[in-house]
């Protein structure tokens, strides 16, 4: 059995009708990833209140807890929680037979269990109570019998909390929680023999059980010598005197035990504390972090779950990634992957659900198992939901690294294909009053693989039923068509070569040339239509590369002086230039060019020709250009920056953060020598 959905109607964020939240689950394991205050804790505390938890730590609703859908609004009268429970065995369906509801889905009768929770606030008038208490209905429209407290403690789940003292928890103690584990498990239960104080055959210790050990131990002490002697002084010196003739005071010292086996079980089990230790040998035990004893922690709530033949197996882990470092954090989710899908004794699977901010973690799981929660909204990434095919998922699951995965923590998204793009956006931005870490903004660089299948993850395949998802994401793509007269600037022909033509020759590069007519606007819609609909905003290049359109509209000064410094990079790290020297020979070099009067194709190529031709790398060079525009725009000598930008990146930066207060620019050629 497993939760196949989560209803969830005016509880904290989640308001009701079509704001109300919905969740489908798998079988398995379930990552819920987001933003902070995106609705994930809530979903854990949903879950907590109507299932229970096997600490018995009592989660009480507050008037808080009710809806508010807008400051000064009156909160909503009644919270409303529905699980629907699938996948019952024939265990299960004995034993909430009275409470399971029969569906016909496709021509077959399905079982299922639906629960539904209702917490209603208390309207009575000068009352100190001021929600009443809940109600556990059961039933496809919750007009069915009250699941009694019986059926309820079934249905309890294991709940880890975030920032969880694990070593603590591990403690020997009155209550412990190991105890609690322990006294659960078949090995601890059933193997070995009871102690018998009245057999003749000695005792041997190895073969009694846990709670025979601790009868034979309680034997023990009685049976001490000096226990005997105290108690006996204790009794004819101190007691005796202060007794009567007929009223004797009599001292017992012994063990505190109760009657029943399991009352004496646990009393011995809360003696028992659990440590980590490097080796087999047990008396090499040493202090462990915060990070070990939760992985402890976890794998001896594991044993419990596993070892169960009764009772609902659900796993609920806030924050897994809690003291963990980024490996264990991967060994880790391995670890969960593995156990839910590992039958224990009854034939079930542990159902895990588990909340976390963690990109590596995130990374490790595959789209299947990750749910989107955005906005009081829940959007599972399954296959179904999204427009991603078949082969998108094949290929995000090798390359979804952790560099990547920090897109679903986001508020806003950009997908870029290269280096140079990953360095000079965020400085740009900033420049421009749009710093990407004052909105959130998640920059991924895809290395120029794959920019539309990373941006098809946000794009819902019904957004209709299941609402877009709203976060923002430009993504930001070469046009890569060159300009006419590029092809022998830039070396990719010797002067007085024609143009060989497509086919039979096999030239990978384009010019504008090629694509005659209407074509170039075709060509530039077909790669905007690629990853462009809902939240999600492609953003071509307007004239070629991301280097030549910053020349061409009106940086290419800039860019010349960036590409230099590029080209002699190795000989400034190592002292044998100098950077005013060599800045002062690219000023040279490009005021020549602008004193040729070449046009603003011509000039942003010759500029271009420094990666090109000459090999400067764009990943240094924006670096260095970085640099040059932050120093410049301090100084003042920039003053203006956007209006020197292309139009596609001031579109796409104000995409992701917040629109300009003034128009945009209308994108026509600005002459590069005009800004130089």
């Amino acid at each position: 059995m497993y939760i196949a959905e989560i209803k969830i109607e005016n509880f904290r964020l989640f308001g009701s009708g079509e704001h109300a939240f919905r969740l489908p689950l798998n079988p398995g394991l379930t990552a819920l990833v987001g933003e902070n205050d995106a609705g994930k804790t809530a979903i854990i505390d949903a879950l907590r209140l109507v299932l229970g938890t096997r600490d018995h730590d009592i989660l009480r609703v507050d008037l808080v807890d009710f809806h508010q859908s807008a400051p000064g609004v009156e909160r909503a009268d009644e919270i409303v929680i529905r699980l629907t429970f699938r996948g019952l065995t024939v265990a299960d369906r004995a034993a909430f037979a009275e409470f399971l509801t029969y569906e016909t889905v496709g021509g077959k009768v399905e079982t299922a269990l639906i629960v539904t929770w209702v917490a209603k606030r208390n309207a009575k008038e000068g009352s100190s109570r001021r929600v009443l208490p809940p109600e556990w209905r059961t039933g496809a429209k919750g007009d069915g019998p009250t699941l009694d407290l019986g059926a309820r403690s079934l249905l309890t789940a294991t709940y880890l909390r975030p920032l969880r003292d694990a070593e603590r928890a591990m403690r020997a103690g009155r209550g412990s929680r190991l105890s609690q584990i322990l006294q659960h498990t078949a090995e601890i239960r059933n193997t070995g023999v009871g102690f018998d104080r009245n057999a003749l055959a000695p005792v041997e210790p190895k073969n009694l059980s846990v709670l025979g050990l601790g009868d034979y131990a309680t034997y023990l002490f009685g049976e001490n010598e000096g226990i005997k002697q105290t108690r006996k002084r204790l009794n004819e010196e101190y007691l005796a005197p202060l007794s009567f003739a007929d009223d004797l005071l009599l001292a017992r010292i012994g063990v505190a035990e109760a009657q029943e086996d399991n009352l004496r079980l646990r009393q011995v089990l809360e003696k028992l504390e659990l440590v980590l230790s490097a080796s087999t040998d047990e008396d090499c035990a040493h202090s462990r972090g915060l990070g070990s004893n939760n992985l402890l922690f976890m794998a001896c709530e594991l044993l419990l779950l596993a070892a169960e033949s009764d009772g609902f197996p659900l796993l609920l882990i806030e924050e897994p990634e809690a003291h963990l470092h980024p490996q264990r954090q991967l060994r880790l989710m391995s670890f969960l992957l593995a156990q839910a899908s590992k039958p224990r004794a009854d034939g079930q699977k542990i159902q895990i659900i588990v909340t976390t901010h963690s990109p590596n973690l995130a990374s490790d799981l595959q789209l299947d198992n990750l749910a989107l929660i955005e906005g009081g909204r829940a959007f599972p990434l399954c296959r179904g939901k999204t427009q991603l095919s078949v082969s998108d998922y094949r290929f995000l699951e090798r390359f979804l690294d952790v560099t990547k995965a920090n897109l679903f923590f986001a508020r806003a998204v950009m997908i870029v294909e290269g280096d140079a793009e990953t360095i000079l956006m965020p400085v740009v931005a900033k420049l421009l009053g749009r710093d990407f870490h004052e909105f959130g903004v998640s920059l991924v660089n895809v290395g120029g693989v794959g920019l539309g299948r990373y941006a098809r993850i946000f794009l819902r395949q019904d957004p209709e039923t299941d609402g877009e998802i709203g976060i923002p994401v430009a993504c930001v793509t070469d046009m890569d068509v060159m300009p006419d007269v590029a092809p022998w600037i830039v070396g990719k022909l010797e002067p007085g070569d024609q143009v060989p033509a497509r086919p039979p020759s096999r030239r990978q590069w384009r010019i504008k040339a090629d694509f005659p007519g209407g074509q170039l606007a075709q060509r530039r819609a077909e790669r905007r239509a690629r990853a462009s609909g809902q939240r999600v905003e492609t953003f071509v290049s307007d004239e070629w590369t991301l280097e030549y359109d910053l020349a061409f509209f009106g940086l290419g000064k800039q860019i010349y002086r960036a590409a230099t410094l590029a080209l002699k990079d190795d000989a400034l790290a190592a002292g044998s230039a100098v950077e005013a020297e060599v800045l002062a020979g690219a000023d040279a070099a490009y005021q020549a060019l602008v004193d040729t009067g070449l046009d603003p194709e011509m000039l942003a190529s010759h500029v271009y020709a420094l990666f090109e031709a000459e090999g400067a790398s764009k990943a240094i060079a924006a670096q260095y250009l970085a640099d040059l525009l932050e120093k410049e725009v301090e100084a003042g000598t920039i003053t203006a920056l956007r209006q020197l930008l292309p139009p596609y990146i001031v579109a796409a930066i104000a995409h992701v953060t917040a629109p300009f207060p003034v128009p945009e620019p209308n994108g026509a050629a600005v002459p590069a020598q005009a800004t130089a």
